[in-house]
């Protein structure tokens, strides 16, 4: 049972550390999970592409929790340092701990007690390419332990962002999690779930609202996904929209936040047979600015059995 268990949380599909997958940002879980176009100054957003850490204030210091499924919390951190007025560095730590598990033998037999847990140590670089375009690279090594199985992984995300402040729009584009393992949980070794994502946020003239738009996992169309209720092939608009994150905000004040948002692809792969996804899917939050101190919350499902709690609290030194 517990090789059973290495193998299934690290992989998704042929895949090891799918924990990349859970949100770092408030603001972006709540936009529906893996927003990479957002213009704030939030240093979380580098999880989601190093390309937004243009945006964030000097010496910026970053801590966050979320809630996962029943034992299971995450714990990450974020700092990011200027340059001069072209760089920024940002550095990042993400940990996932299940808590303590029984170790059964086939026929259910009790072995004891283990821990389970996955590390990403992360490193960004972000260059103003120019007045519009923003670059930016990060590497990443990850570690994972499940019992006596672990793992070392390696990792690159690429990152590019586009902002018009005068028309009042953005766009994200990113490659997250090239790389693989270079230590494997057995014999054989993995890749990392590579994402392609592409993202647009625009303000509404004239109003208090700004809505988003993000694609990702551009690069999986496997067929075996988009069949319908009636097990006909889909066509490809509904495919696409499976790849959709739609997100709106709302700014009561020049310092509060409040976002909505909703992952189709989140509220597909949650729905059990033919059941409910049980509101898998939406999400929502909250945020604060008072000076140098920013608070952001965020709530959504990424478990049929729980809901999240995500919890960021940055600090400009």
């Amino acid at each position: 049972m517990c090789s059973w268990f290495a193998s299934g949380m690290a992989q998704d599909g042929n895949t090891a550390y799918s924990f990349l997958d859970i949100p770092v940002s408030a603001h972006s879980a709540a936009l529906g999970g893996n927003n990479v176009s957002l213009i704030e100054d939030d240093v979380t957003l580098m999880f989601s592409n190093p390309a937004l850490l243009a945006n964030v204030s000097d010496n910026t210091l970053n801590l966050n929790f979320m809630t996962y499924i029943a034992g299971t919390n995450k714990l990450s951190a974020g700092y990011a340092k200027t340059l001069g007025e072209r760089s920024t560095l940002g550095f990042g730590v993400s940990y996932l701990n299940y808590g303590s598990m029984t170790k059964t033998t086939e026929h259910m037999e009790e072995l004891g007690k283990f821990s389970a847990k996955d590390i990403d140590v992360q490193g960004a670089f972000c260059y103003n390419l120019s007045d519009h375009w923003t670059g930016a690279v990060t590497a990443k090594a990850l570690f994972s332990n499940y019992g006596e199985f672990s793992s070392v992984g390696l990792g690159v995300d690429l990152g590019l962002s586009y902002y018009d402040d005068v028309r009042g729009w953005s766009v994200g584009i990113v490659g997250q999690n090239l790389g693989g393992q270079v230590k494997a949980f057995e014999e054989d070794l993995e890749s990392m779930p590579f994402n392609l994502a592409i993202g647009i946020s625009k303000d509404v003239p004239n109003s208090p609202f700004r809505l988003s738009f993000t694609f990702d996992n551009l690069t999986h169309w496997s067929k075996d996904y988009y069949y319908d209720i009636s097990g006909e092939e889909e066509s490809f608009g509904k495919r696409l929209i499976k790849h959709l994150s739609l997100g709106a905000d709302i700014f009561p004040s020049s310092n509060t936040w409040v976002a909505v948002g909703y992952s189709f692809r989140r509220s597909k792969e949650m729905k059990v047979a033919d059941e409910s996804a049980h509101w898998a899917g939406f999400s929502l939050g909250a945020g604060v600015s008072i000076k140098k101190f920013k608070l952001g919350l965020a709530y959504g499902k990424y478990h049929v059995g729980a809901s999240s709690l995500l919890v960021n609290a940055s600090f400009s030194l």
